[in-house]
């Protein structure tokens, strides 16, 4: 009878151990799924927004005639900004302060970036370096009303020189932007300091066609373009393997690419330009493009999509 008990209570102790095991498991799939969903989401807005930015910064520097190197003045033609040129003070600036919906209308902007440039220099030049400033700019996405907040400064770099203006019979113009200390505000209140290292290769095909690389390298890993802490507190990088492609006539959304994140507690790629059933898409226009993560970690490969 004692035998018979003890081998009773040691069924029921190692189906307990399984059941608990598994809750585990399964609790960890859980948290990797969120945590790589949510890190690839914040990577992608950053991503997109620092574009949305160098865009705008382009624009309003080519218009700028002491600023480009150009005759002439042209315009502003940014949506949701007011612009203030000095041309006195060295370095000379121009300060964007955003103040409401992008020509998208799919989020809002607020805050300021500040764009110096030394006197005497000329962004058409080759070599031209602009300073940048972001103070407290924050993004809402309008289909959730999720926020993030950037600060910090970065170097714009016109490595070919040349103005976009004249990219048709230029042929390309490559640019590299730089920091290493972008902070940015989640909006679960975390505060977390990210670096930045890509390039940007424009060329022209029917429109500009933007190709974003990453220069950075670390621990065997070449082509980061954004590494630091996640909200989570995670170390990450996030490599480009194939990429990123925009083009003006899809409104500088992302089209197609591949990108490569990496923490210390899994591994995912999140494939972009891909319609709801994860095939690739043509430009979506107001609606969405997903992108697909493949999530590798302790309890296997999952894969799921997410629209941006």
């Amino acid at each position: 009878m004692k035998a018979r008990f003890l081998l009773l209570s040691a069924i029921v102790f190692s189906v307990a151990i399984l059941f608990t095991s598994c809750q585990k498991n399964a609790g960890q799939l859980k948290d990797f799924k969120f945590e790589s969903s949510a890190h690839s989401d914040d990577q992608s807005r950053f991503s997109d927004e620092v574009e949305a930015v160098a865009g705008d910064i382009n624009l309003q520097v080519e218009a700028t005639a002491v600023f480009s190197g150009r005759g002439q003045q042209v315009q502003s033609l940014i949506c949701d900004a007011t612009v203030v040129v000095d041309t006195i003070s060295n370095p000379r600036t121009i300060t964007i302060t955003f103040n409401g919906n992008n020509c998208l209308g799919n989020r809002t902007r607020t805050g300021v970036v500040v764009i110096s440039m030394a006197q005497g220099v000329h962004w058409r030049d080759a070599g031209a370096v602009l300073n940048v400033s972001f103070q407290n700019l924050t993004i809402t996405r309008l289909r959730d009303n999720k926020s993030i907040t950037i600060n910090g400064t970065q170097t714009h770099t016109n490595v070919s020189g040349g103005l976009l203006i004249d990219l048709p019979s230029l042929g390309s113009i490559t640019h590299t932007i730089t920091s290493n200390n972008m902070s940015i505000s989640f909006d679960n209140s975390s505060l977390r300091t990210w670096q930045l290292a890509r390039q940007r290769l424009f060329t022209y095909n029917n429109g500009i066609v933007i190709t974003v690389t990453g220069l950075h390298s670390e621990g065997g890993v070449s082509g980061i373009a954004e590494w630091g802490t996640n909200r989570f507190g995670h170390s990450f990088t996030t490599a480009i393997i194939d990429p990123i492609i925009r083009r003006q006539a899809c409104s500088f959304r992302i089209g197609s690419g591949k990108v490569a994140h990496h923490t210390s507690l899994f591994n995912a790629t999140a494939t972009f330009g891909l319609d709801a059933n994860g095939n690739p898409a043509p430009c979506p226009g107001p609606g969405y493009y997903y992108m697909k993560i493949e999530l590798t970690g302790p309890n296997g490969n999952h894969s799921f999509l997410l629209p941006y």
